[in-house]
């Protein structure tokens, strides 16, 4: 089968959710078909290393595109655009007609027999209509996020925006969909709401997967009086997420047990994150070379997500090492996870902060949750099976498209 997979943004380093599943689910498809990566990279990033990873692939092309920032005059000119359109910002702002020429040129070239759109921002700039089957595989669905924002948003200035650009993004979303002639979405909640949205669209679901050989109990020293969180903290769920739990849990748990620590993990943490953190005596990183450290020395791992769509990589990463996870029911929406047997499950801030307390106080109970959710995800989500149920339904769209 030879595939053109389309992806907005660089794959490498493999530092985000996304591109760890994007980059893994590639790896393996390369290995049994001809894949041929088109992506982009940023000034700062080389091409060739992501090539250099991916040495199964056909071919790599990457070309230089970064998308406007906030507050900058090209994110004004594509906010004035949307504002003008039924398109959300984000669309506009990886719109991008170097990478929609090369997709049909490489298509036409390489007779290829599918194209996937990685990620919404992907879908517009493949030919969706263009002479072979289309996958969307839709890792979020993209238009809960933004809703589920505007939902936390108590800034009327700041609401008014977000409730528009939520159903814009609905509206968007919907139609790749609807013209793609399969949508892959990464849970079967995920699943449920894009086909609710796009009636007659083709959506089907296949599972998250982990790096269970390097994701394993390694035997580090437990700290006790521990919690760690990890994730890209230039992602605003993130960010949130933290702020939510230095502000309204962290003193809860503390008054409780006042020795414990949290230990931010993750890239780009905001100034604003930085001085709440500092005033509250966190420890934030920044980017580092390997997160495995940080979280075997944790006797909690905390998911505190308000905001959020797909599945977050995260929990997996955190059970394949034996860890007992304390998670909203957005940190944990669509995986395979049971509360009480793989996690501790808790929204409101008391209940969740009563949660971590109860598990720092029971060693027994977190080795017993670590141990549950270290031998579901070894025995059932490998990203070999991940990608091999891709591939599947791959050539299943072929065939009927065929």
């Amino acid at each position: 089968m030879r595939i053109l997979w389309v992806k907005v943004g660089n794959l490498w380093p493999p530092n985000t959710g996304g591109r760890l599943r994007s980059f893994h689910t590639i790896a393996e498809l390369s290995r049994r078909n001809h894949v041929t990566l088109l992506t982009t990279h940023g000034r700062n990033e080389n091409p060739g290393d992501l090539a250099a990873e991916l040495p199964d692939c056909e071919e790599v092309v990457s070309l230089p595109y970064e998308a406007p920032k906030q507050g900058s005059l090209g994110f004004a000119g594509a906010l004035a655009r949307s504002w003008l359109s039924p398109f959300p910002v984000d669309m506009w702002k990886w719109r991008i007609p170097a990478v929609k020429s090369a997709a049909e040129r490489l298509i036409a070239e390489k007779k290829i027999d599918v194209c996937v759109a990685d990620f919404l921002l992907a879908a517009a700039n493949v030919p969706l209509d263009g002479p072979v089957p289309m996958v969307f595989f839709s890792h979020n669905v993209e238009h809960m996020i933004w809703k589920r924002l505007c939902e936390i948003e108590t800034r009327w200035w700041r609401r008014a925006p977000l409730e528009i650009e939520w159903r814009k993004m609905r509206r968007y979303e919907s139609r790749a969909c609807a013209r793609a002639h399969l949508t892959v979405a990464v849970s079967d909640a995920d699943r449920a709401i894009l086909a609710a949205r796009a009636p007659g669209a083709v959506v089907r679901s296949i599972p998250t997967g982990v790096d269970v050989s390097y994701f394993t109990p390694n035997g580090y020293h437990e700290a006790p009086a521990a919690l760690v969180f990890t994730g890209s903290m230039d992602w605003y769920p993130n960010e949130d997420a933290i702020l939510y739990f230095i502000e309204r849990i962290l003193p809860k748990v503390r008054r409780e047990m006042p020795g414990v620590a949290l230990s931010v993990v993750g890239r780009n943490p905001t100034p604003r994150l930085l001085a709440a953190a500092g005033a509250a005596g966190v420890r934030v990183t920044g980017t580092v070379n390997d997160i495995r450290p940080y979280v075997a020395e944790a006797a909690v791992y905390i998911v505190p997500l308000r905001i959020g769509g797909g599945t977050r990589l995260k929990i997996f990463e955190a059970l394949a090492m034996g860890k007992a996870v304390v998670s909203t029911s957005v940190g944990a929406e669509g995986l395979p996870l049971v509360p009480g047997e793989h996690f501790l499950q808790a929204d409101a801030a008391l209940d969740f902060a009563g949660a971590v307390v109860a598990l720092l106080r029971d060693p027994e109970r977190r080795k017993i949750l670590g141990a549950s959710g270290r031998k579901l995800v070894e025995e059932r989500y490998s990203w070999r099976r991940a990608a091999r149920e891709f591939e599947s339904r791959c050539r299943e769209v072929m065939t009927h498209a065929g």
